[in-house]
């Protein structure tokens, strides 16, 4: 590996920041979009079982919250009736929705950056393709003035080249594919947060009156 990234010249580098970087951020992704951090299956019926007779005391909110994403959907429309018993359906509409907004940009946290990735990797990878093909000429027009190539330059060149360009695209493929399986998966949660909050929303309007 070290011969490789000493054929491969400096500009590897990068490459191998944005690899480390891309690593780091699906193995994050992966712990934080679990479903038990975000969705658990149970806990929107668990929620409707502890408030159907009245509101639940503010721990208990407080636990609700701290159980996942869709907990803290959940926990704002039960904040908002402690808060304003009489608060009308639209705003506990919007005090859901606020707390859905929140949800929504702390699950595409990193998202962005991965596609960074994803996008910049080829282009590095051709940039250490330029850089080398520049050496290559580079040696050609030596052999011209000297009457002689140097075959190690050329050989060098060519490393860099190709290098560089396999390396960007190693990169760029795996980011790419992890990215749009994360777009998915984010997307599929926000669809179940949108249905729960919404049956939670009705069911609080009920409780309300």
């Amino acid at each position: 590996m070290l011969s490789i990234i000493q054929a491969a010249g400096w500009p590897i580098w990068p490459l191998i920041a944005c690899s480390i970087l891309a690593l780091a951020l699906v193995f994050e992704r992966f712990v934080a979009l679990k479903t038990a951090r975000v969705a658990p299956p149970q806990l929107l019926n668990e929620a409707l079982a502890v408030s159907a007779k009245g509101l639940p005391p503010g721990d208990v909110v407080q636990q609700l919250a701290q159980n996942s994403v869709l907990g803290e959907v959940l926990a704002s429309g039960l904040r908002t009736l402690h808060a304003h018993p009489s608060a009308s359906e639209e705003e506990l509409r919007a005090a859901v929705e606020g707390a859905g907004r929140a949800a929504a940009h702390q699950l595409e946290k990193y998202l962005s950056a991965l596609a960074t990735i994803a996008s910049a990797a080829p282009l590095l990878g051709l940039l250490g393709t330029v850089i080398g093909m520049i050496e290559i000429f580079g040696s050609q027009g030596a052999s011209q003035t000297t009457g002689g190539g140097d075959p190690a330059q050329l050989a060098r060149g060519i490393s860099i080249a190709l290098y560089n360009t396999a390396f960007g695209l190693i990169v760029a493929i795996p980011a790419l594919i992890f990215w749009r399986y994360f777009r998915a998966r984010i997307d599929e949660y926000l669809l179940t947060l949108e249905l729960s909050a919404e049956q939670f929303v009705r069911h609080l309007g009920r409780l309300r009156k």
